[in-house]
């Protein structure tokens, strides 16, 4: 599984192209994450205009579905955008990605519904996910090449660049809360149903031409540029060279970030969580959740800054525990005391694990691969993993309440999925020598 990850050379960045750099990595995936966080919180009402049903909770199920279905098709965007990202710069890649993701959110926010077009309007909303999960398959791996690269190959600020990828994230979250909070606190049952779920993605058609603009014109990867130089022309097969040499970096990526992103959606599900199982007001659901979004926003990149003096391991390697070791208790307690405290309180202590766990994860993600065949191997390892443990986990929450009748039984679910994170990250500090 050990491989060796030759030395770069690269020029020194300077702060305002480090900036520039952040901004058009994290944009993107604002706009992807904020796009998925927003389909997730108005499940309840997308599932009533595009998958009508006589249970509500078949209707939900539908609803997940598709949005797990979205997932399947992540990682073969991640081929070909991570590809295309190793083979002709990180920057062409993402200026690819943010286009196809605006499209995929014209078409949910402006499809007709089941009343209007029949069997027509689900079919688009699959179709609107699908682009969106082909785009969105090559956003991580090309966006987290062009942050980790600022720093050099052997820098010592990675885990703070890199922690901006994932804060992103958090700002997603905390901007679809807050909409999701707004618009139930002022429209009514029917107006939510009939136009306000749209809003937000209206909303989000607005921030991707700013997102194009930004990732046209800024420069490319610096550690990218000098293998090229180094090499002296491209490498044709970073995909080839991805699947005969690197599967241990495969295998360690996709498993350190598991546990991560079924964190994610259970976060994102639990506001649905209290307002469908446990009856909780709407609106102050997702005023919890955008509590959490500040926590991930704001706490990340500190979080990140820190394990570049103390080592990323020691601080994810504890977090992964407790994470483990305490989803299922919270979920217990909040189904024992259902209330909007209770359920800020969990989101509170699953957002500060979450963050200390995913602020330096990029980064230890990005170096188990070589520059050559890096975005490839994120975009890969990612989208995999996200697809099997994240896209469908909000599906497998809803499912197991409803087969097993315990509303605790996601925690179950995410405790196994911290062992394989464990698991991951202990191999990757034998076989990669990340600290």
């Amino acid at each position: 599984m050990s491989s060796t990850i030759p030395s770069i050379t690269t020029p020194p960045v300077t702060g305002r192209r480090r900036t520039q750099a952040i901004a058009a990595a994290t944009i993107g995936n604002a706009l992807e994450w904020f796009d998925i966080a927003i389909y997730a919180l108005f499940a309840v009402y997308i599932g009533k205009v595009f998958f009508p049903a006589s249970d509500q909770g078949v209707e939900l199920v539908q609803t997940f579905a598709v949005f797990g279905i979205s997932y399947l098709i992540r990682p073969l965007g991640g081929l070909v955008f991570g590809a295309l990202a190793d083979k002709h710069g990180r920057k062409a890649s993402l200026v690819w990605t943010i286009r196809l993701m605006v499209v995929g959110t014209a078409l949910l926010a402006f499809m007709p519904g089941y009343d209007t077009i029949g069997v027509l309007a689900p079919l688009g909303i699959i179709l609107a996910r699908l682009i969106q999960g082909f785009a969105a398959g090559g956003e991580f791996g090309a966006a987290t090449s062009l942050l980790v690269e600022q720093d050099g190959e052997k820098g010592t600020r990675r885990g703070f660049l890199g922690s901006f990828q994932f804060a992103s994230q958090g700002l997603a979250t905390l901007l679809a809360a807050s909409f999701a909070a707004g618009l139930t606190a002022l429209l009514s049952e029917h107006d939510m149903v009939a136009w306000g779920w749209r809003l937000p993605f209206v909303f989000g058609l607005l921030v991707g031409p700013v997102g194009y603009v930004i990732r046209r014109y800024v420069d490319e990867s610096p550690s990218l540029t000098a293998t090229k130089d180094t090499a002296g022309q491209d490498d044709p097969k970073p995909v080839r060279t991805l699947f005969r040499r690197q599967w241990g970096g495969l295998l360690i990526a996709a498993g350190v970030l598991v546990v991560s992103t079924a964190l994610n959606f259970i976060l994102q599900y639990l506001p649905t969580f209290g307002i469908k199982q446990l009856k909780l007001d709407p609106s102050l659901s997702f005023v919890a959740l955008m509590i959490t979004g500040v926590i991930l926003t704001f706490l990340t990149p500190a979080i990140g800054a820190l394990s570049d003096r103390t080592g990323r391991i020691k601080l994810m390697l504890p977090a992964a525990v407790l994470i483990g070791a305490s989803v299922v208790p919270l979920f217990a307690w909040l189904v024992a005391r259902p209330s909007f405290w209770t359920l800020v309180w969990v989101m509170i202590i699953l957002g500060t694990l979450k963050a200390v766990y995913f602020a330096a994860l990029p980064s230890v993600m990005a170096d188990v691969f070589p520059v050559r065949s890096r975005a490839t191997g994120l975009a890969f390892s990612y989208n995999t993993a996200t697809s099997v443990f994240g896209g469908f986990t909000p599906t497998i929450a809803t499912a197991l309440i409803t087969l097993t009748g315990q509303q605790i039984a996601p925690g179950y679910y995410l405790a196994l999925v911290a062992l394989l994170s464990i698991t991951a990250l202990m191999a990757a500090v034998r076989f990669h020598r990340v600290r």
